[in-house]
């Protein structure tokens, strides 16, 4: 029989009835007295009164002379007033006002006489230029209220009312366990099958900046009693644990179990994609998170489910989640039993915020670092369609969005070099690509979803590229060609060729585990037209239809023994020290539709182009050949 989760219960029902769980138990925040000047971002576990007036005691506010008021009284322009030196004392700011007197006159103000008096010729008011005592915080005053978070000022205020020291409520300590025999700590050169253990690193950074504290402990193997004796020690350690991976359904799977022995477990499933393994559960006041393997689960289940706890014990209001509307430039499918969490790459294309969903592998950590917000399909819809305006919550600023660069097309290892001059030369802008093939850039610009597109498109009625593609799908015009680099394509293969591979042909030898790229992709095209030529029957070929979306992702395939061949270009196969059997060099262009064409990023991007740095970045990346960037192509 299949292993069922015991529960699937939704994600906002599990948060309140975990919290009410927690708080039957007596969960709930913890205080601690600190210095205030370490006090900054903390919140108060209660009222803070000030201890002494500030100032407390009556001060001069300005450089000048303490005088009686009344001798004062009569001077004007016309009937000016002497004082004798016995009638004033020279005092600075902040000096205290000596006995009798009651006002200070700005040295400004006075005109100094030889004898050592002085004039003046304006009466001064009683009290003027004094700071009163209590005039910023009196004894006894309020400072701040409970529940409050401490600013840089509120340190000023309390220091000057005599408050050194404050209560505040306490950061929550965060157990995280790594477990796993396969999980290694972070290195450099790890042996097939061994997973460097990042998870640790990632959901400390998160609590520590959600106002939490971390520690993670060392990885434990997975053995049912070594990883009940750590989250035992964690639980009498820490506020909070998080159990990291075992909460699946595999043999080796321990957490639930654990947990259940140690305390209790309310949920193990929640209708959430993805991390709808995550088990809620608790020993006493301490909550015990089940938290799944794969990062992207891991992260947005605790996002999702132990960011409320903290929030609830520091006593701080959720920060508000922003949301904007936003059009898919690619369909969304999901399942109706879950709440889903895409991540997209957004960019503001015509006065449209779009959105690019990522890859939704719960591995793919990377796709979490591009995502620059999150479209969530509730639970019960089967998805969106492209073309479809949603609601997408953001990770990254309006401002951000409005300054990026939306690059959707074939994909080459120099879109990233683009990116990264084009952010060094003007830190306000920002480049975001999403590699769906040429095919996919050309439909997007169609569209209105990019302001540009890596194309390589190869007629093979004729041999040329990219041309005669434009003039079909955009016979009215409204897009200009720019011309970009030709790079060496060809066949990557392992290091020292082993299968002895020579031509292109031979990627239908009976040993030979090919790696292909997607369809639509230029260098699909590239290679279908090369089996027809060569008579090629594909479905012979072992690994055809086994597909990647990038060049890297090919060349990773070889180097890790996977496949033995892929057809890609020369910069990744160096990249990853490859082998490469030439084949043909080809143009990779760039489509700018006509409504993007005097944006600023693609005027600096047509720069950038143009430039030297450019160029010698790509001959230094090998595989290129560098005529005329950024000049437009005739058509």
């Amino acid at each position: 029989m299949g292993f069922e989760y015991l529960t699937n219960v939704p994600l906002e029902q599990a948060r309140k009835d975990y919290i009410q769980l927690l708080e039957s138990h007596g969960f709930g925040s913890k205080t601690e007295v600190i210095p205030v000047f370490s006090a900054c971002g903390r919140v108060t576990a209660q009222a803070v009164y000030a201890h002494i007036c500030a100032p407390h005691y009556a001060a001069s506010a300005m450089d000048g002379v303490a005088v009686n008021a009344k001798d004062t009284f009569g001077a004007t322009e016309t009937t000016p007033v002497t004082l004798q030196p016995g009638q004033y004392v020279v005092l600075d700011t902040g000096d205290p006002i000596p006995e009798g007197r009651d006002a200070v006159i700005m040295v400004e103000d006075i005109v100094k006489n030889e004898d050592g008096s002085i004039t003046i010729h304006a009466a001064a008011a009683p009290w003027q230029h004094i700071r009163q005592i209590g005039e910023d915080v009196c004894a006894g005053e309020m400072i701040l209220p409970g529940r409050m978070t401490v600013s840089p000022a509120a340190i000023g205020a309390m220091i000057a009312g005599g408050v050194l020291e404050i209560e505040v409520i306490r950061k929550p300590v965060i157990g995280i366990i790594p477990t796993g025999d396969e999980i290694i700590p972070p290195c450099t050169d790890p042996k097939p099958g061994d997973i460097l253990e990042f998870n640790g690193s990632i959901f400390s950074a998160m609590v520590r900046q959600w106002g939490a504290e971390a520690v993670v402990y060392p990885i434990v193997p997975d053995k049912f009693d070594r990883i009940q004796a750590m989250v035992a020690k964690a639980a009498s350690e820490c506020d909070m644990v998080i159990l990291n991976a075992g909460s699946s359904a595999g043999r080796e799977d321990f957490s639930a179990r654990v947990i259940r022995e140690l305390g209790e477990v309310l949920y193990h499933g929640i209708a959430m994609k993805p991390g709808k393994p995550a088990i809620l559960g608790c020993q006493g006041d301490k909550p015990i998170l089940g938290v799944p393997g794969y990062p992207v689960s891991g992260i947005i289940v605790i996002e999702q489910l132990l960011k409320p706890l903290i929030d609830h014990w520091l006593q701080v209001p959720p920060a508000p989640a922003q949301y904007a509307k936003a059009t898919l430039t690619r369909p969304v499918v999901s399942g109706l039993k879950y709440e889903e969490f895409v991540r997209v790459r957004m960019g503001c294309v015509g006065g449209r915020l779009m959105a690019s969903p990522l890859s939704r592998g719960s591995g793919v950590v990377s796709s979490f670092m591009k995502a620059d917000g999150i479209v969530e399909v509730p639970q019960g819809l089967e998805g969106y369609e492209a073309g479809s305006e949603v609601n997408v919550r953001l990770l990254s600023p309006i401002q951000k969005l409005q300054n990026t660069l939306v690059v959707i097309g074939s994909h080459d290892p120099l879109l990233d070099e683009l990116a990264d001059m084009l952010h060094l030369e003007n830190p306000g802008l920002y480049m975001s690509s999403s590699h769906v093939g040429s095919m996919g850039g050309i439909m997007a610009i169609r569209r209105g979803e990019a302001h540009a597109a890596g194309c390589h498109l190869l007629d093979t009625n004729d041999g040329t590229y990219n041309r005669s593609f434009i003039r079909k799908y955009f016979p009215k015009g409204g897009v200009r060609l720019i011309s970009c680099v030709g790079r060496q394509q060809g066949l990557m293969v392992a290091k020292g060729n082993p299968l002895n591979i020579q031509k292109f042909a031979d990627i239908a030898g009976k040993d030979v585990r090919y790696v292909n790229r997607q369809k639509g992709s230029g260098t699909r095209i590239l290679t279908d037209y090369l089996c027809a030529k060569e008579n090629l029957d594909t479905a012979a070929i072992y690994g055809y239809d086994r597909e990647e979306l990038t060049h890297t992702s090919v060349a990773a395939q070889i180097v890790s023994g996977s496949a033995d061949a892929g057809m890609g270009i020369y910069s990744a196969a160096k990249l990853y020290d490859l082998d490469f059997i030439p084949i043909c060099v080809e143009e990779y262009d760039l489509m700018i539709p006509d409504h993007a064409w005097d944006a600023p990023m693609v005027r600096e991007l047509l720069t950038i182009l143009k430039s030297d740095a450019f160029r010698e970045k790509l001959l230094a990346m090998g595989g290129y050949t560098v005529e005329n960037p950024g000049e437009i192509i005739p058509l």
